[in-house]
């Protein structure tokens, strides 16, 4: 008889605790899938905004390491506002499809990029410390720019996408001096 008059509150019991497991587990999907989202640059987002009739140029600066290199002027011809901003983009063969890598700094942080660069050959690269080190710069797009070194030497690169294992670019000490210049030819054109 005990039994049978404690068997409802088990069950209950049981639901609650089902349920909020069921919901701390939904939770924490949530907050995974929401920090991996595309990161966006300051252009990207205003080029996305609703309610806009965007244009859209492109302006070819070079290569480096089949990655394209292209300033973007982002125009909303409804109430003439303007932006631009750097765009490096590479594509990527798979054995089934091609991918297109794309990065896009904003104008503010083309002098950060500079600077790295210019930090990197002069006073990092010059030297190989004893330990594992790396050195990079990140935009607020998610790419980045840095050195590492491996095997009692440096490698640079260059990763356009933040969440993508696929986006790198490995570059070699004098196509640093290359990025440098195809940088000062956008900052012209920015």
């Amino acid at each position: 008889m005990f039994v049978g008059l404690h068997k409802p509150k088990f069950n209950n019991m049981k639901r609650i605790l089902l349920l909020s497991l069921l919901t701390a587990f939904t939770i924490q999907l949530n907050a995974q899938s929401a920090s991996k989202e595309k990161e966006q640059s300051n252009a990207e987002v205003f080029s996305s905004k609703a309610g806009t009739l965007m244009q859209k140029e492109f302006v070819e600066i070079g290569t480096l390491k089949k990655a394209k290199v292209q300033v973007l002027y982002y125009t909303d011809l409804i109430s003439n506002m303007k932006k631009s901003a750097l765009k490096f983009e590479l594509e990527v063969a798979s054995s089934y499809s091609t991918d297109t890598k794309v990065a896009v700094l904003d104008v503010d942080e083309l002098d950060g990029l500079m600077k790295l660069i210019k930090l990197m050959q002069d006073k990092v690269m010059v030297t190989v410390p004893a330990n594992y080190t790396e050195v990079y710069y990140r935009s607020r797009g998610g790419f980045e720019g840095g050195c590492f070194t491996s095997k009692g030497a440096w490698s640079s690169y260059l990763k356009l996408e933040r969440f993508d294992g696929k986006s790198y670019v490995w570059l070699e000490a004098a196509d640093l001096t290359t990025l440098y210049g195809l940088l000062e030819q956008a900052k012209v054109k920015m």
